[in-house]
């Protein structure tokens, strides 16, 4: 392919100069938007196809521009394309090639057509493909934490507040919590693909084509629901990549609290598990050390998630209808937000399937801190038809108590309870073990 930029004959009719070395520079799109060559031929194939059943073109210019498209895909899939700066971007890359192989026909394939409604085709196209690819890998890290929950169903673990011992829990039951997180993020991701599955194509710049095309014939050619209603919404919106930001940016804040809680439950401090080689990496200084670098990398990867949602916002705040060049900058943080909250959701999995409990460390965590107070009160309220006011006010004397001995609340002589509640029996201490309270507790 040629590489003049002079010689671009795309659009430059109206120009007798070139574009600026710099001009080019802010321009070009290509390495970015080269990603989205499968979904801008199958648009092209669709577009052809219409054309040709509307009598736009001729059946044999049809059958050409198929297979010259279709020549265009298989060099690129081959790592044969030569991909063009001065050709802008992929659209006019894959359109360039196309004349190189077809000739003058290939500028038949551009009528009632616009680079604005193409895109916005290309990357719905695309950004479906990438639902679905994410909602797998969702799927997957779901199925690993329910894996790993089953086998701790009687694994007893503190439950926390504030990051201070509340009461006692099992394993399963905080890693069901992030299943039910990512249970919404796929919904969210489903949502998001369900609304962006219309069809942009025959909008053209903005006010759609006096040429007779079929937009619902492409539309369903191409998979999607039905047309964009309104021809300047086709062109003009990107609330879908603001939403797919959206959902990837809360899925990515609820992988960096799991790994946050991954990097604090393998310290020696906690000790509640054991990160496997694979996913941990050394020292050069120290020897002993074993970071969960893979958790600490997680939690960061996040924030860029969450400032591709801001980028976006931040460039469609003001925009007036309909296309404006801001929106080419849509790409970058799609494109980086999928490939980091992929490579996440798999590296989540890995740390969740290959993680080693250290079972007596949480249940001896279970049993610190008082953590089976409220079950203390919750009998005062049963047993004794305490209001609960009052039963937190005992429980309260009774846990200084302990505080004062230095012992934990099942540690206490019944006689000392007494001294604050006469009427507490012995069958107070079945509800003051962990393991007792956490089988007894309701999970639903």
């Amino acid at each position: 392919m040629k590489n003049d930029k002079a010689s671009n004959a795309m659009w430059g009719g109206r120009f007798d100069a070139a574009p600026s070395d710099l001009m080019a520079q802010i321009n070009v799109s290509i390495d970015i938007d080269k990603r989205l060559y499968r979904q801008d031929i199958a648009g092209s194939l669709a577009h052809a196809a219409m054309l040709v059943k509307q009598s736009i073109l001729t059946p044999e210019e049809g059958k050409q521009i198929e297979g010259g498209l279709k020549t265009v895909l298989e060099e690129i899939e081959q790592g044969k394309f030569a991909f063009s700066a001065a050709l802008e971007d992929i659209h006019m890359n894959v359109e360039g090639r196309l004349k190189e192989l077809i000739g003058d026909v290939s500028g038949r394939l551009h009528t009632a057509r616009s680079r604005n409604d193409q895109v916005a085709t290309d990357f719905r196209l695309w950004m479906r493909d990438a639902i679905a690819a994410l909602v797998d890998d969702i799927e997957k890290l779901r199925e690993t934490l329910a894996q790993k929950a089953a086998l701790h169903r009687d694994t007893v673990m503190p439950g926390f507040t504030h990051l201070q011992v509340a009461q006692p829990i099992t394993f399963a039951l905080h890693l069901d919590a992030y299943r039910a997180f990512l249970d919404r993020d796929r919904g969210r991701f489903a949502d998001c693909a369900e609304r962006l599955n219309e069809c942009p194509l025959g909008a053209c710049a903005l006010a759609g084509t006096s040429f007779p095309i079929d937009r619902h014939f492409t539309a369903e050619k191409l998979g999607f629901r039905k047309p964009v209603a309104n021809t300047l919404d086709a062109v003009a919106s990107r609330d879908f990549v603001l939403e797919f930001l959206a959902a990837s940016a809360i899925c990515a804040s609820h992988l960096s609290r799991l790994a946050e809680e991954i990097i604090l439950w393998s310290t020696a401090q906690f000790g509640f598990i054991r990160l496997s080689d694979a996913y941990s990496t050394g020292s050069s200084i120290m020897p002993q050390k074993k970071n969960p670098d893979a958790a600490e990398l997680i939690r960061a990867k996040a924030g860029g998630v969450t400032g591709g949602l801001m980028q976006m916002l931040m460039v469609m705040k003001a925009l007036p209808l309909a296309y404006n060049k801001d929106m080419q900058e849509d790409k970058p943080p799609v494109f980086a937000a999928f490939d980091t909250l992929t490579l996440c959701l798999r590296v989540t999995s890995g740390m969740i399937a290959e993680m080693t409990v250290n079972k007596d460390t949480m249940l001896r965590e279970a049993e610190s801190g008082y953590s089976t107070a409220t079950d203390l009160a919750d009998w005062l309220v049963k047993t004794l038809n305490m209001p609960f006011r009052q039963a937190h006010h005992v429980t309260g004397r009774i846990v200084k108590l302990a505080e004062n001995k230095a012992c934990r609340l099942d540690e206490l002589n019944l006689a000392d309870m007494q001294g604050v509640e006469p009427r507490i029996a012995s069958d107070i201490f079945n509800v003051l073990n962990a393991q007792a309270a956490a089988r007894a507790r309701i999970k639903t």
